[in-house]
């Protein structure tokens, strides 16, 4: 995710106050924050699920349900994609 020009810091705190809701979701098996080294506005956010269907009941928390509201004024870009585990 890329934050919008001045909004770093809020996008931040907005992010950070993901994490331990998440983490206490069932079937979140990890969720962690990255900021980038060299770029400060560029944040990652890994995650691991259980199964797909934990992921898809993750949107339906009240924390991520008013993220959705918030990160329209913060996020420049946002790209995901999913991954498969080989070993």
């Amino acid at each position: 995710m890329r934050a919008r020009e001045g909004q770093s810091a809020a996008l931040e705190q907005e992010l950070r106050a993901l994490v331990v809701p998440t983490r206490r979701e069932p079937g979140c098996i990890a969720y962690e924050l990255h900021r980038s080294a060299e770029r400060p506005g560029l944040f990652l956010l890994h995650e691991i699920w259980a199964s797909r269907e934990d992921h898809a009941r993750h949107f339906e928390t009240s924390h991520m349900k008013r993220w959705a509201q918030s990160k329209l004024g913060l996020l420049d870009s946002r790209e995901a994609s999913f991954w498969t585990r080989l070993a």
